[in-house]
């Protein structure tokens, strides 16, 4: 099996086409019974950290959801800074919605240059629970305030963003497999 490659991405296996097709029982089971593979590939898609996703996966089974999320945190606190820097090469940055102004777009281009440029990575930040019509006020506050920290502060901060950003999308996933193996059940059953 080779590899997919993405720019600027951690090199991820590629699945079987049934693999990517199958209906995903319900977490922690399907995410426990999954090949080591699939399970990674999984945790690849939350968190571009090759040794983050085998930690997580090589720990299965998990009984609950709850111990999933806990031993991504875990392995998300064990981050070198290697797996760091592996880590945001991955990264998108935040994103505006269409409709922001372009005065709002240069406004936050500006900021992540300058933050890339002091820190030689990109900005990441976790917006969970934040509502959408204040997500841009957030980010440029929190670029303007994390420009002021030192290199090592900041990567403190910065690994603590990749771990939420990790754990969020992680339990956004395991919904999302819940909610196919709902339907799928739902449907078989005809109700």
């Amino acid at each position: 099996m080779t590899p997919t490659h993405l720019p600027g991405r951690v090199a991820i296996p590629a699945l079987p086409e049934q693999s990517r097709t199958a209906p995903v029982p319900a977490p922690p089971e399907g995410f426990n019974s999954a090949s080591r593979e699939d399970a990674v590939h999984l945790l690849l898609s939350c968190l571009g950290s090759l040794r983050w996703a085998h930690r997580v996966a090589d720990h299965r089974p998990y009984p609950t959801v709850d111990a999933l999320l806990a031993a991504s945190d875990e392995a998300a606190y064990d981050l070198t800074r290697e797996d760091l820097a592996e880590a945001l090469t991955g990264e998108p940055l935040p994103s505006l919605p269409e409709d922001a102004y372009e005065a709002a777009h240069l406004a936050l281009d500006a900021a992540h240059a300058a933050y890339e440029a002091r820190f030689g990575h990109v900005f990441v930040i976790c917006l969970d629970g934040v509502p959408p019509h204040e997500a841009l006020d957030r980010v440029l506050e929190a670029i303007r305030s994390r420009l002021t920290n030192d290199p090592e502060d900041e990567r403190v901060q910065t690994a603590e963003e990749v771990r939420r950003l990790a754990r969020e999308r992680l339990a956004t996933r395991l919904r999302a497999a819940e909610n196919r193996a709902t339907s799928h059940i739902t449907s078989a059953d005809g109700g």
